[in-house]
């Protein structure tokens, strides 16, 4: 591998909580039980665990979820900022803390009652002063004030670009709720869609319609990370970490980066991009299954076309003649909204050979993490 550290770790182990609409416990509740999963899944105790890393939005600090799982001595704890961005940043700084020798099973966890809760799509409703918040003033005063309103407007620039119409976003609203429909684990289970209705729900913020939003959710989802030897010696094959990423624009902000060049593009997926095939040697054509963050529809498409698998405009298309399966698990659309951490187990299951909607002789996945802001990638590889 090219990569400073591809092939040496591995996750072992995922668990999850169910998902729902109220959870009625506690978001620490939820991690605790979500990574008390993962280890029970990896066959590891809860003394096996000398690392945690979560998001900075996380509510349930690593030292508050090591107590309520059992877990005892630390010997290295992170968190990743940007939201949804941080989702494969997390194996991401745990693999390098399992390839550097500073801890040998890491833990990354994200529990939240997204629903019953703070609920994220409501937008900003109070900010303390911060150099992030300086960029929202420039779009709060005009209306601009929820994701969806956010993204509609880079939604909007990329159907005049390539002279679409909203209609396209409904190929992978139809996508992931094929799939969800076939998956038990997911809350649209049985309950598949088509373009008509895509095409027939209620605005949110034209051009996006509520099938191109994501739901919300209350659950938690956490992972094992372990170097890739040890990960052999434990009960699932390894879901080896081929490469990792990071990635920021020039110019960056949080959901709001409408004056950095072209805002019918999502460059920090870009960076992300060429890193990860820099550092695998693989390319798209190499791919068996895309899991891609699909907060909002339009994404996904910038995202397909960013990584190269189809050239702008044309991601629709793809998507439509269902030439790489996406978001097998039925995605943040049609399983639950886990901030992209739901989307690394469905990578790993589908390695493992034991996803609800299979895809045969799985070698290589791709997972991306939010978009819009600051995000993060993964190609996950089966062993050997």
């Amino acid at each position: 591998m090219k990569g400073t550290f591809g092939g040496r770790a591995a996750i072992a182990g995922i668990g999850a909580t169910a998902f729902s609409k109220n959870s009625g416990r506690s978001e620490l509740a939820l991690a605790a039980e979500a990574v008390r999963a993962a280890l029970d899944d990896a066959g590891l105790a809860p003394g096996d665990v000398d690392g945690m890393v979560t998001f900075t939005m996380d509510t349930s600090p690593e030292i508050g979820v090591a107590r309520a799982a059992g877990i005892g001595e630390l010997s290295f704890f992170s968190r990743v900022h940007y939201g949804g961005g941080a989702a494969c940043a997390t194996v991401l700084q745990a693999a390098l803390a399992v390839a550097a020798g500073v801890a040998g099973a890491v833990v990354c966890y994200r529990a939240f009652n997204e629903r019953s809760g703070r609920r994220f799509g409501a937008g900003v409703r109070h900010r303390e002063p911060s150099a992030e918040g300086v960029a929202l003033g420039w779009t709060l005063p005009f209306g601009l004030l929820t994701p969806a309103s956010w993204v509609a407007m880079q939604a909007s620039r990329y159907l005049h670009l390539h002279g679409l119409e909203p209609e396209v976003f409904g190929h992978v609203a139809v996508t992931d709720r094929r799939y969800a429909a076939t998956n038990p684990a997911a809350y649209f289970h049985g309950r598949p869609i088509t373009l008509a209705d895509h095409a027939a729900s209620r605005w949110i913020a034209e051009p996006l319609r509520l099938l191109d939003c994501c739901q919300e959710t209350d659950g938690g989802q956490a992972f094992v990370v372990t170097s890739t030897d040890r990960a052999r010696t434990l009960r699932h094959p390894p879901a080896v970490i081929t490469a990792a990423a990071q990635g920021a624009a020039a110019g960056q902000e949080q959901m709001t980066g409408f004056y950095r060049g072209e805002p019918g593009r999502l460059p920090e997926a870009g960076v992300v991009a060429r890193r990860l095939w820099r550092d695998s040697g693989l390319r798209p054509s190499d791919i068996d299954v895309g899991i891609l963050y699909d907060h909002f529809t339009p994404h996904v498409l910038m995202q397909l076309e960013e990584f190269g698998f189809c050239a702008p405009g044309e991601a629709g298309e793809f998507v439509a003649a269902g030439r790489l399966p996406l978001n097998t698990h039925g995605g943040q659309l049609g399983e639950a909204y886990l901030h992209g951490m739901n989307g690394i187990a469905e990578a790993v299951r589908q390695l493992r050979g034991s996803a609800a909607n299979q895809v045969a002789d799985v070698a290589h996945v791709l997972v991306t993490a939010g978009t819009g802001v600051p995000t993060s990638g993964l190609l996950l590889g089966a062993d050997g």
